[in-house]
């Protein structure tokens, strides 16, 4: 009889490790996912790499080449609008900075 139940509960014990990586990536995404607020373009670190929320607005600038956007820059992130530069902020996606780097 002990050895039924044993055999019980590993056999529950491992189905619900193997839940366990989908379990966690569902809740990355939804419980943990966190709203960024948009960058202020005239904060002082936005104005430190002139960045600007509609790139044709920085046609000016030298470092600037027309198709470069946030949205295919490498540090932007696209389920949050997050970029790497400015972590505690979203950035428009039609917008720019001096560091924009192609995605590879």
């Amino acid at each position: 009889m002990a050895n039924q139940s044993r055999r019980k509960f590993m056999r529950n014990s491992v189905l619900g490790l193997t839940a366990l990586p989908f379990g966690a990536g569902i809740l990355s995404k939804t419980a943990f996912a966190q709203e960024l607020p948009r960058l202020d373009p005239s904060s002082p670190t936005a104005q430190a790499l002139n960045y600007v929320e509609v790139a044709s607005e920085a046609s000016d600038h030298p470092a600037y080449e027309e198709g470069e956007l946030c949205s295919n820059c490498m540090f932007f992130n696209a389920e949050t609008e997050g970029c790497q530069l400015f972590p505690e902020n979203s950035v428009a996606p039609e917008g720019w900075c001096q560091s924009w780097t192609a995605k590879a």
